[in-house]
């Protein structure tokens, strides 16, 4: 599998499955209590769970906290044409 190169930094830390701490978030593309569709420097990410919601957010330091019962993760393929597309189906 080809190494991918990032512009800048991504992390995030989960903290027993009901605190995330995600830092390299350029934007919030929507969320609701079960879904959450972040833009990270490392592609698009959901994260699904129940209760969802954001307890810190901020663009400017690309810094992203999210509390609730967290079931996945998953990022979107960097080669899909149409990132939003997909995350709003």
């Amino acid at each position: 599998m080809p190494e991918q190169i990032y512009k800048s930094n991504h992390s995030l830390i989960l903290d027993n499955r009901s605190s995330l701490t995600l830092t390299g978030v350029s934007d919030v593309i929507g969320f609701d209590e079960q879904t959450m569709n972040l833009m990270t420097d490392c592609g698009a990410l959901i994260v699904k769970g129940e209760s969802l919601h954001i307890n810190k957010l901020n663009l400017d330091s690309k810094d992203v906290c999210i509390d609730g019962t967290i079931n996945s993760l998953q990022y979107l393929s960097q080669n899909t044409k149409s990132i939003k597309s997909k995350l709003f189906r």
